[in-house]
């Protein structure tokens, strides 16, 4: 008897998996597809949850804007060299602004860097100067001696980061230096050893670290009564100033789209009727595993679309090239699983052993198939720049989803359904009407 009371138990808390799951996935397409806006505790003013709404689009679909960048208050003759690590330096800050379509194109023999990104996706009033904020302040960071003297400037700095101390456990600012900024700086905290450097922005002091020892390498860290924000604060702050000289914004204008709201319409609407037709196929064919393939797709789908808007990652045509592929790595691995289902139920097996061994039999198709794809994807976001990122960050996006809800969450809720004594028929996973299969628990 307590056998079976365990057993019953069990069989209970299975059967409501797949409410669980079906609930969670219907969830996170209602945030997808919505966003949500709540108070944030302890503030004032709303915290918004971003969605498909607020999905920051390319230039190539939404338009953006064109600005031409030159020198400011820089005496003598700017070098191709310096010109090249102001506009790497502009990358970076793209980059970290997570602006992936857009172009930095610096002028052959010319003190001009044009650059070209797309609108924010909460923008409605397009304006051009407004819009070059995000970019922050091009000012000139330099590393001044007690007497104001310049020891270093943005050129000398090739990274700042946020770190934590190994002695004590607080946090600091790791600062790293390239060649020249190396020797500069060992000469600096030789000259002014127990002294202090001010780190400037323009004319406006950041930091004024004291120097403790001699440095060499082109490796140090700012020590003080940080905390994780301050200190990452002030790392983003280095970096953001970490250019040759001052930058200005000598005029801008906005860019119209090459397809537009209307071309983004009818890609939507494509779409979803291609989903849906999936979804019918999916159904007619392969019954309950195609009905269950088609929430593991619609999961799919609304983490692709979660994973895209809440970090505001830049969405290009490459972007939804990227989402496409991988929901058809989603498409073919139910496929696949459902098949193998299919073959072990005709070749005689019980069901719940067809269900252990399709799964089973399934997953080294589809897990070489993600690995292979994620690793493509992998390399294209480490080498790659602007839209190949988009393309590269979608499709990882997707195939590790694809591997969650197209193999693990399939399987959670179809083991879930065929404890149901009514859906224990095996013409429902593919098989001939033979009526119920005899299953043990």
């Amino acid at each position: 008897m307590a056998k079976r009371s365990f057993a019953r138990i069990g069989v209970s808390r299975k059967r409501r998996t797949f409410f669980i799951v079906a609930a969670v996935i219907l969830l996170a397409t209602l945030l997808a597809f919505t966003g949500l806006t709540l108070p944030i505790p302890g503030r004032v003013g709303m915290s918004r949850l971003k969605g498909a709404p607020d999905i920051r689009f390319g230039i190539d679909i939404r338009g953006g804007v064109e600005a031409v960048f030159t020198p400011r208050d820089f005496d003598g003759q700017v070098t191709a060299e310096q010109m090249d690590a102001a506009s790497r330096v502009l990358n970076k800050r793209l980059d970290d602004l997570q602006i992936l379509d857009r172009e930095v194109i610096v002028g052959s023999g010319s003190d001009r860097i044009t650059v070209r990104f797309p609108w924010r996706s909460d923008e409605v009033d397009f304006n051009p100067e407004q819009a070059l904020q995000e970019l922050g302040q091009m000012a000139l960071l330099t590393f001044r001696s007690p007497d104001g003297q310049v020891l270093l400037t943005g050129a000398d700095v090739q990274n700042a980061r946020f770190g934590v101390s190994q002695v004590n456990n607080v946090p600091l600012v790791q600062l790293e230096l390239n060649a020249t900024g190396a020797e500069k700086f060992e000469d600096a905290t030789r000259t002014y050893l127990g002294q202090s450097i001010g780190i400037y922005m323009d004319e406006r002091l950041i930091s004024d670290p004291v120097v403790q020892a001699v440095i060499s390498g082109g490796q140090a860290v700012i020590e003080g009564n940080f905390t994780a924000e301050t200190a990452n604060d002030l790392a983003q702050t280095i970096n953001a100033g970490a250019l040759p000289f001052a930058l200005e914004a000598t005029s801008s204008s906005t860019i119209s789209p090459m397809l537009g709201q209307d071309s983004l319409r009818v890609m939507v609407m494509a779409g979803t009727v291609a989903f849906a037709l999936i979804c019918l196929f999916m159904l007619l064919y392969y019954r309950l595993p195609g009905f269950v393939a088609c929430l593991s797709l619609l999961a799919q789908v609304s983490g692709i679309l979660l994973a895209i808007s809440i970090p505001q990652q830049t969405l290009t045509l490459q972007g939804i090239a990227g989402i496409i592929l991988s929901i058809g790595m989603g498409v073919d691995a139910n496929v696949i699983i459902a098949e193998r289902i299919k073959e072990e139920i005709r070749s005689g097996a019980p069901l719940k052993l067809a269900l252990t061994q399709g799964f089973e039999r399934a997953f080294s198709s589809v897990w070489d198939g993600n690995v292979t794809v994620a690793i493509a994807a992998i390399v294209l976001m480490i080498f790659g720049s602007g839209t190949m990122l988009s393309f590269g960050y979608s499709l990882l996006v997707g195939v590790i989803l694809n591997g969650i809800t197209g193999v693990w969450l399939s399987r959670l809720m179809i083991g879930s359904l065929s404890t149901w004594p009514s859906l224990q028929s095996t013409w429902l996973y593919g098989g001939q009407k033979k009526g119920k299969v005899e299953q043990h628990v």
